[in-house]
């Protein structure tokens, strides 16, 4: 059956390395998570439940959202653990998750849960909008640094601005998003028209703004501030900026698939994917986790950042996710760089 799954030659299966002969239970799984990674969630999940085999079906968030969509009407996998929740959400609109609430939810941050009740899906770890400011180079063109996002459009900065196309890129999506919730769909594109004539040009990578900064290549890039610690913590002369309106951010997120016929396994899986032991191991490749306590401290992370984190509504984003990229699109694609 497996074999079916695949979307060769893109998408990628790996058995569980700990996989035990005649295992009671073999769960699929589809997964957005960096496929590195994989090998290392199987087997610490394996310590705890060495009878449940996983078998990943991996790829980039769009292709998995599409595949799963596809198999709404025979669903091939049993559990989704890691994929962006609007992805997720998107899929609870389509009645395709399993409303499930697991062990221990109630020690999670309540803004990685999802707000029915039960949830159809718990949130894992997130990454944060910020302002990667290149000091050296601001210095030289006479710039001054933005306290907040309605500062980027001061005229001061023209050409000196560079983030990511939301079409491409799901921070550039975060942050459209979450200005047009924090300012209202009429200011939202009002600011965003004012930003535009500042932006040198749109990128097809979140991270890529932030390293053009750390580079020099461009005074003030908008990212996510993960990488611009590590870009700092490097040697780059970075400010990371948390502008004062607060911060956008998406996460990865955990589900089970509705119509699975492991369920109980699923759920045990679901349980699992919400334990502090969990929580450590996503801490590894990111700041933010699900859990309170748990993220250790990252050099040169901004303070304040996590209160910054807007109660970002994710309803909004994956319901109007397709309307406001058409928008986006039709407004300010010129200034996007070439694929």
């Amino acid at each position: 059956m497996l074999r079916k799954l695949l979307l060769a030659p893109v998408a990628v299966s790996l058995l569980a390395a700990t996989s035990l002969a005649g295992a009671a239970t073999e769960l699929t799984v589809y997964t957005a998570v960096e496929a590195e990674d994989l090998k290392r969630y199987a087997e610490t999940f394996n310590e705890d439940h060495p009878d449940i085999t996983i078998n990943w079906v991996r790829d980039s968030t769009g292709i998995v959202t599409a595949k799963l969509l596809a198999e709404k009407n025979n669903p091939q996998a049993d559990v989704v653990w890691g994929l962006a929740a609007t992805s997720l959400l998107l899929l609870k609109s389509e009645g395709m998750l399993e409303a499930y609430a697991p062990a221990g939810v109630e020690k999670l941050d309540p803004k990685f849960v999802d707000k029915s009740d039960p949830p159809t899906w718990t949130g894992m770890d997130a990454w944060v909008a910020s302002v990667c400011y290149n000091t050296v180079e601001s210095e030289k063109l006479g710039l001054s640094p933005p306290a907040s996002w309605k500062d980027l459009a001061d005229p001061m900065y023209k050409g000196h601005v560079i983030m990511p196309n939301p079409n491409s890129s799901g921070t550039g999506f975060l942050d459209v998003s979450s200005w047009l919730q924090m300012f209202g769909e009429e200011d939202g594109w009002k600011y965003m028209d004012a930003l535009h004539e500042n932006i040198a040009r749109y990128t097809h990578s979140g991270s890529k703004p932030c390293k053009l900064a750390a580079a020099g290549e461009i005074p003030i890039g908008v990212s996510f501030a993960f990488r611009g610690a590590k870009s700092k913590a490097a040697g780059a002369p970075l400010d990371i900026i948390v502008p004062s309106e607060g911060v956008g951010w998406d996460m990865e997120a955990t589900a089970i698939v509705a119509g699975t016929a492991n369920l109980d396994a699923a759920k045990t899986l679901v349980d699992w994917s919400i334990t502090e032991k969990a929580n450590k191991m996503y801490n590894v490749g990111y700041a933010v986790v699900g859990m309170p306590g748990i993220a250790q401290p990252v050099k040169y992370f901004p303070e304040g950042l996590l209160d910054a984190m807007i109660d970002n509504d994710f309803e909004f984003a994956a319901n109007n996710r397709k309307r406001i990229l058409a928008e986006w699109q039709s407004r300010y694609d010129s200034k996007s760089e070439a694929k």
